[in-house]
């Protein structure tokens, strides 16, 4: 198997991110997108959100501008966040995907330190990767310097007992339960200091 180095199932991942200028969005076309997707009429969704339907019309046909309690209203009758009102789908996307990973079956990667699992690999474009890893270091030396990538990520202990070490902080040792989220432009390295090989789930953003 070919050994890869942390960062590079970042670079790997990236491959297929998007590197497009997102277009300006209308609010009013947004909302009624929306309100079409869930096949509901004006007045279905105005009661949904406790608007009059008129304000709904008009916020669709751009003849007003809402306050934010309307767009919170909008919001929740929609169950979907404020930020998400003005965040267009990606175009040529479908909504709603999924992908199920079984126990097992997620891509393998190896390297000396680490025995990587991709999570939902099958999916592209994604703006997470998702991976298990079993800890195979157990001195920071092994990794010959700091594991540094963009974006942010979280780590979560599955089994075992490990140590990480970040370049600003105190190491800090983590079993079974605990977790961690940090900038991963910060050098970081995880060891196992468990009898056995420690196994974790990492999430990083590819954004």
């Amino acid at each position: 198997m070919t050994e890869r180095a942390p960062g590079q199932l970042i670079r790997i991942a990236r491959e297929s991110g998007r590197d497009e200028v997102p277009e300006p969005l209308n609010l009013g076309e947004r909302v009624r997108e929306l309100r079409k997707a869930r096949n509901w009429t004006l007045e279905q969704a105005a009661t949904h959100a406790g608007l009059a339907r008129s304000t709904l019309s008009k916020i669709e046909n751009g003849q007003m501008s809402p306050t934010y309690e309307a767009l919170k209203k909008l919001a929740e009758g929609l169950s979907i966040s404020v930020p998400q009102l003005f965040t267009p789908p990606q175009k040529n996307q479908i909504n709603g995907r999924m992908a199920v990973t079984k126990q097992g079956e997620g891509t393998h990667q190896a390297t000396t330190t680490y025995e990587h699992e991709l999570l939902a690999d099958a999916l592209t474009k994604k703006q997470m990767l998702p991976y298990r890893a079993r800890v195979r270091a157990r001195d920071e030396k092994e990794f010959g310097g700091w594991v540094r990538h963009d974006g942010e990520e979280f780590l979560y202990v599955l089994t075992g007992v490990i140590k990480l070490y970040t370049e600003f902080y105190e190491p800090v040792t983590m079993r079974r339960g605990d977790s961690a989220y940090y900038d991963a432009t910060m050098g970081h390295n995880v060891i196992s200091v468990s009898d056995e090989d420690a196994t974790i789930l990492w999430v990083t953003s590819l954004v």
